[in-house]
């Protein structure tokens, strides 16, 4: 079956990059395909430094996402915008788990699809900092998918029980998970 990694780059409780994530995961069940949705929290790394990586080599939580990701055919990332950017955690996250490679096996980004997600209260959504993310992720060997979402005004655009209130909005995130599995899938065959 067909396998989907889902997670926000926020450690936030309350993100709403996080909401948008499990919501991206329920839409990649719905179509087909299996979804684990993990949360960067449990997966706690120093700031990436080459000398820390020469002395004691990536951390173990790294070699612990690498196996994750290599046992994924796909990648969905729910990203907050920083200034504009990628946020500090997922770019850590990404820069230690592109060095494992180095010291075990494969790189378990490559030639995998992703699809980018954000959600933001400003009224963007967080599309700017999608363009960071997208740019890492293509450096690392991952081909991203063209088409995005991103939910402005998150503040407001969550229903009490979790749901997104904005039928286009819904619909958005759904295709674009369809489009990750089917793509995944293929990729896979």
């Amino acid at each position: 079956m067909t396998r989907i990694l889902v997670f926000a780059g926020s450690t936030r409780q309350g993100s709403f990059n996080k909401q948008l994530a499990r919501l991206a995961a329920r839409d990649v069940v719905a179509a087909g395909a299996e979804a684990t949705l993990l949360d960067l929290r449990e997966f706690p790394m120093p700031l990436y430094d080459g000398d820390l990586e020469a002395g004691e080599g990536p951390p173990e939580h790294a070699f612990r996402l690498q196996e994750i990701m290599a046992q994924h055919h796909g990648l969905i990332v729910a990203s907050p915008e920083y200034n504009n950017s990628i946020s500090a955690v997922l770019k850590n996250t990404l820069d230690w788990v592109s060095r494992t490679p180095r010291v075990r096996g494969a790189n378990p980004f490559a030639g995998k699809p992703a699809a980018l997600i954000s959600a933001s209260p400003g009224g963007l959504g967080g599309l700017r900092g999608l363009d960071a993310v997208r740019n890492v992720l293509n450096t690392v060997g991952m081909l991203v998918l063209p088409g995005m979402v991103a939910v402005g005004h998150a503040d407001q655009a969550f229903d009490a029980e979790g749901g997104l209130k904005d039928a286009d909005s819904v619909r958005r995130l759904r295709d674009l998970a369809e489009h990750i599995v089917h793509t995944a899938r293929a990729l896979s065959a």
